[in-house]
């Protein structure tokens, strides 16, 4: 019975040195993506001027994109066509949490904002652009100014800090909004082409790569949405090396160079 015992202490022991080991090699420390060569990036591939995947070239681009490479440049080195130092890995408002928890990313840069709820869940750089939450609505609509809104139905991201937001909104402006969540920023936008929703409403960095020849925006914003680099709470020493770079280049005119290039 003690062999047993001792053989069962031994196995457990085994399993959760196993298990600490994986914890371990999924936490990204500088040192590990060094080692690695390549710094793994939740991006998004479908806002303009930000994160967006550009087919006829086969490449990302926009200004998070250039600030990935900065930081991946800093951290690992100069990129060479043998020895790329940054792999892009497309992500949307449901799904950059959950890849950044399982360590499939190391960091996010995909219009992520900055709240007190995501603080308890992630590190969070200094802001690096500021955004503001707009409302886009089809040109025939009537609708010129968000009091136009009034009772009406707006369509908003699941995830996205938005739909609170805009409650606040309310409260202050008197205004009434009804809600329609979706998945997705382009799921939204169809809700609007197709009428389902009157308005769609979402940071107006998103907005602007969805305009088209149907729609506009409004001229009303609402609610600053700092846009900041994540990373999980326990790797501290990498979000303080990206702080410090944040801190840096915005400084410098670096990120406000990014942001001219890219106009946005």
């Amino acid at each position: 019975m003690k062999r047993y015992t001792a053989i069962m202490v031994l196995c457990i022991i085994s399993l959760l040195a196993g298990l600490a080991s994986l914890l371990a090699g999924c936490r990204p420390t500088v040192d590990g993506i060094r080692e690695r060569g390549a710094l793994r990036v939740g991006v998004k591939d479908d806002v303009p001027g930000f994160g967006y995947f550009n087919a006829e070239t086969n490449c990302y681009e926009g200004m998070e994109i250039d600030l990935a490479k900065l930081i991946a440049e800093k951290l690992i080195g100069k990129e060479t066509d043998d020895c790329p130092n940054v792999e892009f890995i497309p992500v949307t408002t449901s799904t950059r949490g959950p890849l950044l928890d399982n360590g499939e990313i190391d960091i996010i840069i995909a219009t992520f904002t900055i709240t007190e709820e995501r603080k308890h869940l992630y590190s969070f750089s200094s802001s690096y652009y500021t955004d503001f939450i707009g409302f886009m609505v089809k040109k025939d609509s009537g609708i010129k100014n968000v009091d136009g809104l009034d009772g009406k139905t707006v369509g908003v991201v699941q995830l996205a800090p938005t739909k609170r937001e805009l409650q606040i909104y309310m409260g202050a402006s008197g205004l009434s909004f009804n809600f329609e969540q979706y998945i997705s920023a382009l799921e939204a936008k169809v809700a609007l082409d197709i009428g389902a929703v009157d308005a769609f409403s979402i940071g107006n960095s998103i907005l602007n790569g969805y305009l088209d020849e149907t729609t506009e925006l409004l001229p009303d914003k609402c609610a600053a949405q700092p846009l900041g680099i994540a990373t999980r709470l326990n790797d501290k020493d990498l979000s303080r090396e990206i702080d410090s770079l944040v801190k840096r280049w915005l400084k410098d005119g670096t990120i406000a160079g990014l942001i001219k290039k890219h106009n946005i």
